[in-house]
């Protein structure tokens, strides 16, 4: 975290730079609309080719356009950046519409499937839990699509897996509710939280205020 830290000062808060297992730079920085055709690139395989995410139809550009505006207003949309080229994505979104979700968020992230083991995930994960902090929100949550039985080849344990070695937690299942690939799949919430909770909690901070 002292890497993070160091990197979110001065006049580029949101720009993070560390070094890959691979010995290659990684750059994370807030997205932009110039960012949807790449993202919309690594997001469609998993629609196409898995039931990592329980969508059965692409998005539009301009749906994806849409998602990445809407995100900005309110929380960190960040994407990493390998080489000059967007290789994973990270957002966040308030846990459900009501007012009292205030503190509690749930997170969407998805790396080039080409992309394996460099550590680009839990690095995604790192700064976008310092930013939320410093909007004040307390629990993070992961709705990870599992398998039924065992893994196959649309679905295995892995998202599971590496929310659990990021202390995320099991809270519950919901089985059997997504049907894809002529199949049922398995729904598991995780939650994470990132700082106490007090019967007076302190309102949660726009996302301008991480502009400093």
């Amino acid at each position: 975290m002292d890497s993070v830290d160091k990197t979110f000062e001065g006049k580029q808060p949101l720009l993070f730079e560390d070094k890959l297992t691979d010995g290659s730079s990684l750059i994370i920085r807030m997205a932009s609309l110039d960012d949807v055709d790449s993202l919309l690139t690594i997001y469609n395989y998993y629609v196409e080719h898995t039931a990592i995410t329980f969508a059965t139809q692409k998005p539009s550009t301009e749906e994806f356009t849409q998602l990445i505006s809407s995100t900005l207003k309110d929380f960190p949309f960040l994407v990493a950046v390998k080489e000059d080229k967007p290789i994973g994505y990270c957002y966040a979104h308030q846990l459900g519409s009501r007012g009292a979700f205030c503190h509690s968020v749930e997170l969407s992230i998805y790396l080039d499937h080409k992309v394996r083991a460099l550590g680009i995930g839990a690095k995604l994960y790192e700064v976008m839990e310092h930013l939320l902090k410093q909007q004040g929100i307390l629990n993070l949550y992961a709705c990870i699509a599992t398998p039924v039985d065992k893994p196959d080849e649309y679905l295995t344990d892995a998202s599971l897996h590496f929310h659990h070695k990021q202390g995320f937690t099991v809270v519950g299942t919901l089985n059997q509710c997504g049907y894809k690939f002529e199949r049922f799949y398995n729904l598991t919430w995780a939650e994470k939280f990132i700082g106490p909770h007090h019967n007076h909690q302190a309102p949660k901070r726009t996302k301008q205020s991480l502009l400093l």
